[in-house]
């Protein structure tokens, strides 16, 4: 997260004069002598005591505890501090400024490192000193700051729905109560403007006076009922000197309304011709303002849906069998090892592996893949998935947090909550932009007030309002996060799950896509795939036989020759003298017949002439598959091939990622005709073959010279290239290991998914540039225009009024436009139930 503020010596804010912090790495005495050490030549440190066994160290000060400084020098030792993660749920925020003021405040937190706060999410993530900083000292730092946090549960105890339901319905009730008041107000005073006629009728029927003391009541009530939200949170921060969106409109109305007083209660202190009533304008912009806020309110909602519908996946109760009795009970009192029964039409509650019954499930919500899959004994199930047709019985092997439905909601929230690199130019202009713009507005008055027009002070005033009204940066705080949240969600649906929140803006700048073959290109275990007979032998009986010796062996290669017996509902005998010579092959009497399988040099070594086939066994090869010879009684029978085959989809994703513009590599550590062989067939543009595990991090730094580099895999070996690449992306159905290095997880384990991310990536990124162009564009251009730049050469002014109704509507388009991303469709396949019919080319 780059636009997050780190902190490096900050003063404290209620430090503890001591405090105790976890050390990892200390293996021995000599450690403990040498942290101790380090921490005892700090400034302000009375003593240092290390604890070895419970790996803990508690430190003295003098005066305040600097923890940034001991954590620099337990790290200049080689050792670490042990940190932790706390997530805090924050209300009252309401534009860009509020998010870096609230990092400000949360970083002088004495032992915090890193803050990330979220607009869209009203989230923030602290990164601190385990155990030395509390949740309470975070959130008093936040109130110190002038907005409400508390500890934030997690999204499947809490999704804030409750909260947000309750603020909607409060910002309805208040736009309906200030667009009632302010109607009357607008009739009185614009329709009086309009309409001659009614200007007339008012004034024969109330008089001036009777009318502007009936705007003032009317306009009272609308600022400090409906409209006091703005000067609650707006005026405290304007006493702290660090002015927000909501400072911008107290003043901004309050001067309208305040100027219109003194112009109905104490015209004689006002210069002759400016006595006129702005209540209309104050009115107006509370209810605009509003309108836009329940607006916004509702989209941002709508932006995180894909955690609700996440969540709805969750069974409520599991039928959990206990003493031979299936029973009903919640689904947090399922423990692992539990046997679950699931019916026909239920969702799976939990993990687990199949103990009896078949059936087919529609796992599409998790892994994007809408045929549903048949499960069998001993066939893994995911918690969340829909039981169609047959009856299963399973053992429950991961429940609560552990469930892969778990994992997901948790991956997609760290996503949503994180900030892209682009944001950071946003955080640095927003953190001026209010108080520049309180600057402006001041100047604007007294430019008015000293060169403009009779009344001079009038334009002075709308001028300065309008520039108040107009500047509030709430579109370009939303602008980043409700384009994250919508597009990170629409990946969830699809099954590209962003586990880190940065990569959804690097992997739209790759410029190579390095596979692994093994699990990633292919199916990653052998299969049968070819058989010759010579002449004599049958294909059947010839298998029959040859899978009844490599019954006996263990080989990845012998295991698919059974296989593909069983496929064919063969029924090997049982074989006896198996013996077995390595580097050449097996053999073993089958039936009373002797049976002899292996290489082309097994053959030599037995005197059997295997050059029959020798046309055969160089096509074999050539299509990089590992041909095997098969004699009976001493008589050549037949050659065999096995290969790890391609799965079905990989050549339609690589055409994919061709026609995006991308380069595509292989990294494997097969030998290089079999490797150039697949490369052949597949159509991939660079071959680096027989790499031995920890030589995969450096093909994939060579790969770089050419550009930014994404590797996909899926194996425990594949680990640390995953995260030496600019983005590591993971194959779903591979180890934990590579998930956890990886920053991006397929989980559907098709290939497919990784154009379709890269597609969702270029989509969302250019969906933020939108915004921010919008804007920022919006507030660089109309700040001149409220100013009143074209005044002179046009005569153009802009009401205040306008300037709310631009103001609410800049919010509401930037977040209808992230909406869109929820109608993005991966170019490779309905990965997902459709949500529309609008597609965002990822060039767009």
């Amino acid at each position: 997260m780059t636009s997050t503020v780190e902190q490096t010596k900050t003063p404290s804010l209620a430090s503890p004069s001591s405090v105790e912090i976890g050390i990892e790495g200390m293996s021995c005495a000599s450690c403990v002598g040498r942290v101790q050490k380090a921490l005892e030549r700090l400034p302000d440190v009375a003593s240092a005591s290390v604890n070895l066994a419970t790996e803990r160290a508690r430190v003295e000060f003098d005066g305040a505890a600097d923890l940034s400084a001991v954590r620099d020098a337990v790290e200049a030792t080689g050792y670490t501090v042990r940190e932790e993660t706390t997530e805090l749920a924050i209300e009252g925020m309401s534009c860009a400024s509020c998010v870096g003021r609230i990092e400000r405040a949360l970083t002088a937190v004495n032992g915090v490192f890193e803050a990330s706060v979220n607009l869209a999410a009203e989230r923030a993530v602290v990164r601190h000193v385990a155990g030395a900083v509390t949740a309470d000292r975070l959130v008093q730092a936040i109130e110190r700051a002038g907005y409400e946090a508390r500890v934030a549960a997690g999204a499947e105890e809490d999704s804030g729905e409750d909260r947000r339901s309750a603020e909607l319905t409060s910002l309805r009730r208040a736009v309906l109560l200030s667009a009632i008041l302010t109607l009357p107000i607008v009739i009185l005073e614009m329709g009086a403007h309009l309409v001659p006629a009614l200007r007339d009728a008012i004034d024969a029927t109330l008089g001036r006076q009777t009318n502007w003391l009936i705007q003032f009541v009317l306009t009272t009530v609308v600022l400090f009922g409906p409209g006091l939200r703005f000067f609650q949170k707006g005026v405290p921060q304007l006493l702290r000197v660090a002015p927000d969106m909501n400072s911008l409109v107290a003043l901004g109305t309050s001067a309208a309304w305040g100027y219109s007083v003194v112009a109905t209660f104490a015209p004689s202190v006002l210069p002759e011709g400016t006595h006129n009533v702005y209540f209309e304008a104050a009115a107006v912009i509370v209810t605009l303002i509003l309108v836009g806020r329940f607006l916004e309110a509702r989209a941002k909602g709508h932006t995180g849906e894909a955690i609700k519908r996440l969540m709805g996946l969750k069974a409520k109760t599991a039928r959990v069998v206990r003493d031979g009795t299936s029973v009903d009970v919640p689904l947090e009192e399922v423990r692992v090892g539990d046997t679950v029964a699931v019916r026909p039409g239920e969702k799976v509650p939990v993990d687990g592996i199949v103990l009896e019954g078949s059936s087919f499930l529609d796992q599409s919500m998790i892994t994007g893949e809408p045929i549903p899959v048949a499960k069998g004994e001993g066939d893994e199930v995911v918690g969340g998935t829909i039981n169609k047709t047959g009856a299963v019985t399973f053992r429950a092997a991961k429940v609560g947090a552990d469930t892969v439905l778990s994992q997901i909601i948790k991956m997609v929230e760290t996503a949503q909550g994180a900030k892209l690199p682009i944001q950071g130019l946003v955080d640095k202009v927003t953190y001026v932009f209010v108080p520049i713009v309180i600057g402006i507005a001041l100047v604007t008055f007294a430019v008015w007030l000293a060169l403009g027009p009779a009344p001079a002070l009038t334009f002075a005033l709308v001028n300065a309002v309008a520039v108040l009204i107009i500047a509030c940066p709430c579109a370009m705080g939303l602008a980043t996060p409700t384009s994250i949240m919508v597009g990170t969600g629409r990946g969830a649906q699809m099954g590209v799950l962003f586990r880190k929140g940065e990569a959804l803006q690097t992997l739209r700048s790759a410029d190579i896509v390095a596979l692994d073959k093994t699990g990633t290109l292919t199916k990653g275990r052998p299969e049968l795939t070819d058989i010759a007979t010579a002449e004599g032998f049958g294909e059947d009986e010839v298998l029959a036989l040859v899978a009844a010796v490599e019954a006996q062996s263990e080989h990845p290669i012998a295991e698919a020759i059974v296989e593909a017996a069983k496929a064919r509902q063969l029924e090997p005998s049982r074989a006896s003298d198996f013996s077995a010579s390595p580097g050449f092959g097996v053999s073993a009497r089958v039936s009373g017949r002797r049976v002899e399988v292996g290489a082309d040099r097994y053959m030599d070594r037995l005197g059997i002439d295997a050059r029959p086939f020798a046309q055969t066994e160089e096509r074999l090869a050539r299509e990089g598959k590992s041909p095997l010879y098969a004699a009976v009684d001493g008589r050549l029978a037949a050659i065999v091939a096995v290969a790890d085959p391609i799965k079905p989809t990989s050549r339609q994703a690589i055409e994919a990622l061709h026609d995006a513009g991308l380069k595509v590599a292989m990294i494997t550590g097969d030998n290089r005709r079999t490797a150039d062989a697949i490369a052949a067939t597949l159509g991939i543009d660079t071959v680096v073959a027989e790499v031995l595990p920890e030589g995969k991090v450096e093909a994939v730094k060579s790969l770089r010279t050419d550009g930014r580099v994404a590797f996909v895999g899926d194996g425990i070996n594949d680990a640390p290239a995953l995260a030496e690449a600019d983005v590591g992306i993971a194959i779903g159905t591979g180890t934990d290991v590579a998930i956890e290095a990886a920053d991006v997880v397929l989980m559907s384990g098709d290939l497919n998914g990784v154009p379709n991310a890269i597609a969702l990536s270029r989509a969302t990124i250019s969906n933020i540039k939108q915004n921010l162009f919008w804007a920022f564009a919006y507030n660089t251009a109309l700040i001149p225009v409220a100013a009143g730049a074209l005044y002179p050469a046009f005569g153009i002014l802009l009401s205040p009024i306008f300037a709310a109704g631009a103001m609410a509507l800049s919010s509401v388009f930037v977040l209808t436009n992230a909406l869109r991303l929820k109608r993005f469709r991966p170019p490779l396949g309905a990965a997902s139930k459709s949500t529309g019919d609008l597609e965002l080319s990822p060039a767009e």
